[in-house]
């Protein structure tokens, strides 16, 4: 399998002083998801939990909702012409009486570690596809405090072991509404890291993550917002921007959406009623 970082020399100048030394790197290769033997989408990511990858990728898409719609997934051998496994196809093999998706060139799509899905379904499709509904009313049970939200993103730096190394990983963690840490994935592609973090769960009989925050190190994407969506995710916080799309989809499902999660600052752009808010001081 894959490695996840990989090491390259590389040329240092630091004060003008020019030296030459072994530099960690996050290691990028292609991953193609087939779905029943045929082809469904390539993903680049970094190798390691493509298993959960793949199975994320399928809740978000709608294919999965738990581990009993799963037969199974495995690496496919003989990908190259000496009939070697290069470790970067996975076939996904759904139980019997899951139904299988209509896969066609439209469907067939092409995912980099920047963007995620290119051409992306409308809110339509989200609101149609959704197996969980957020509960958006003031009854809900769901409730996280600000100064606790505040916390994660250290919480969440200080578990990014390849990060660490390399500088160059996003990640994706599940929190309790407490501040515990589920789990945490790192991937150069930051919708992978939430496919891998999904998949995880789903794997493990938890899905829907309706006691959970998702918490990701860069910014809200509409496609995101949609995973944590379709995974039953209340609260997603990130540390950089949403998108406007993202707040749309967001204030449409009842999705609590945080950004600019930063010290003890940070933007509410829906959901707020999850949030413990406290009303300021009035001034004289």
């Amino acid at each position: 399998m894959g490695r996840v970082t990989e090491r390259r020399n590389v040329i240092r100048i630091r004060d003008g002083a020019v030296s030459t030394r072994p530099d960690t790197l996050v290691a990028e290769e292609p991953l193609e998801i087939r779905l029943g033997g045929k082809p469904l989408a390539i993903t680049m990511r970094t190798p390691g939990d493509d298993f959960a990858l793949a199975a994320g990728f399928l809740v978000s898409e709608g294919v999965l909702a738990s581990a009993e719609d799963l037969a199974n997934i495995v690496y496919c051998a003989g990908a190259t012409d000496d009939g070697g496994n290069t470790y970067n196809i996975v076939d996904v093999r759904l139980a019997d009486g899951v139904p299988v998706p209509d896969i066609t060139l439209e469907r067939n799509v092409y995912t980099t570690s920047s963007c995620g899905l290119c051409g992306k379904a409308s809110l339509d499709a989200v609101r149609t596809q959704a197996r969980w509904a957020l509960d958006a009313g003031p009854e809900s049970a769901f409730r996280i405090e600000p100064a606790t939200l505040a916390a994660l993103p250290d919480r969440l730096r200080a578990a990014q072991r390849v990060f660490e190394r390399t500088g160059g990983l996003h990640a994706a963690a599940l929190f309790r509404a407490d501040g515990e840490l589920l789990d945490i994935r790192e991937d150069v592609g930051r919708h992978n890291a939430v496919d891998k973090i999904v998949g995880r769960a789903l794997q493990q009989g938890l899905l829907p993550l309706s006691s959970a925050v998702l918490m990701v190190s860069g910014r809200a994407s509409f496609e995101l917002a949609q995973k944590a969506v379709m995974a039953g995710i209340p609260v997603l916080a990130a540390v950089s921007a949403p998108s406007s799309l993202a707040v749309d989809l967001a204030a449409e499902t009842g999705l609590t959406l945080v950004g600019f999660l930063r010290g003890s600052s940070m933007n509410v752009y829906a959901g707020e009623h999850r949030l413990a808010l406290r009303p300021a001081a009035a001034t004289g």
